[in-house]
């Protein structure tokens, strides 16, 4: 079964007094579009989530997706994973947990799975988990508690397994940094994004998304204690990142 998937339009008006870039009702009925027409490969990188979830997913532990929104990574490792094998979608928007919850049952998965609304920055509610997925979430939550949320992650995971996420990034050389992000910015307009709705959209998410250079993340989770990371994938100013629990 398939659904229709409703038009980005958040920011094709223009806005006085613009606020902050949260993910509210009216965002998590347009997600699915927004996201697509704004990150590049977005499909891919979710296959290759999948994939990767599907080789390291162990029977008896749990597949965790963190700030999973809409739920599109959980319908993509429900291809992957092996049944019998639960998974646990969080988010801390209650509006996204509400549209997942609608998303998954349009797809009747027949699987166990279970969604809760949790702030990462006061609690972590991972345990026994041979999988867990970070899609775009990381970067959203301030740098003062991004360490302690991957410790926390790598706590509650299984020997072997494995924390797969992708982020928004900074390039290594700053002068490169500036022709990353207006190559991004083409891509957005390759989709139908107008000026304005970039421009507007940036400004709301100045405050909002932080993001890490590539070497920050990888310090980050070998500091947390993974004993083996690895880049699986690279787009300008966008990455994906495994790191595995020996």
């Amino acid at each position: 079964m398939s659904e229709t998937i409703t038009s980005d339009e958040v920011f094709r008006e223009k806005l006085e007094n613009l606020p902050d870039f949260e993910f509210n009702t009216k965002v998590a009925g347009v997600f699915d579009d927004m996201v697509s027409r704004s990150v590049p490969f977005y499909n891919e990188l979710q296959r290759m989530t999948s994939e990767l979830a599907g080789n390291y997913a162990q029977f008896g532990t749990h597949v965790y997706d963190l700030g999973c929104s809409t739920g599109t990574t959980m319908l993509l490792m429900d291809k992957t994973v092996e049944e019998g094998i639960k998974f646990i979608g969080i988010d801390d928007s209650e509006e996204m947990i509400i549209k997942c919850r609608e998303k998954l049952n349009n797809f009747n998965m027949n699987r166990d799975i279970e969604l809760q609304v949790a702030d990462f920055t006061k609690k972590v509610p991972v345990e026994n988990a041979s999988v867990v997925a970070m899609v775009l979430v990381l970067q959203f939550i301030r740098p003062i508690h991004r360490l302690e949320i991957v410790r926390k992650i790598f706590n509650g995971m299984v020997k072997n397994g494995v924390f797969i996420f992708i982020e928004k990034i900074l390039t290594e050389e700053k002068s490169f940094n500036r022709e990353y992000i207006d190559h991004y910015y083409d891509f957005k307009r390759r989709n139908n994004y107008s000026e304005l709705e970039i421009s507007q959209k940036r400004e709301a998410l100045e405050n909002v998304l932080i993001p890490y250079k590539t070497s920050e993340n990888i310090n980050m989770l070998q500091e947390a204690g993974f004993g083996e990371v690895e880049v699986f994938f690279r787009w300008y100013n966008f990455t994906g990142i495994i790191a595995k629990k020996l």
